[in-house]
């Protein structure tokens, strides 16, 4: 690599480490001729398909739009970044799995659909409601009982609810229940 401050052919590389969640490698790097020090990160260059618009028109993949769009969903919601950063990974990872030069804009939402629907369900009924094009409370209703009823058959493990646990509710019906040997005051 060329050094950026006199721009001489060989400089030696004194420092490598993974950066990004493994996703690129950090070098800190030493001219030989000058001495001044430098950082480079080096990443994989792998190709996403083509966007295809509800409309037809083509785009490349943005992966910030896509961390945006989970953002926006998720906004004032106890949600880790790291978590957002690992969904944007999958959601990356499954795109590339499809083998297709171009994917359909639905099929991306789908797949951040989910994403939020692991997350967090509150982003979830949010980005769906856009996503879907919500016109009444109807529309957000039945979106809630297809999670109700989801939930019933894959319960969704470390995420705060949004439609209440069928437990917490029957405890809080029925105290005595479930407190037996519990010595905490």
């Amino acid at each position: 690599m060329h050094c950026p401050f006199c721009g001489h052919e060989e400089t030696k590389v004194n420092d490598s480490r993974l950066a990004a969640e493994g996703r690129q490698i950090r070098r800190r790097r030493e001219c030989l001729a000058c001495g001044e020090r430098f950082t480079t990160f080096e990443t994989a260059e792998l190709v996403m398909p083509l966007v295809v618009k509800s409309h037809g028109s083509r785009e490349p993949f943005d992966e910030q739009k896509l961390r945006s769009g989970l953002f926006k969903a998720l906004q004032k919601r106890p949600v880790e970044q790291e978590q957002v950063e690992s969904a944007v990974t999958r959601i990356m990872q499954r795109l590339r799995g499809l083998g297709e030069r171009e994917v359909r804009s639905r099929q991306v939402g789908e797949f951040v659909m989910d994403e939020l629907r692991h997350l967090d369900e509150v982003a979830y009924v949010r980005f769906a409601s856009v996503y879907r094009g919500f016109q009444d409370v109807e529309a957000f209703r039945d979106e809630v009982e297809k999670l109700r009823s989801r939930r019933r058959r894959e319960p969704l493990a470390g995420q705060l609810s949004f439609l209440g646990s069928d437990d917490a509710a029957k405890k809080s019906a029925n105290p005595e229940k479930g407190s037996k040997g519990d010595d905490r005051k």
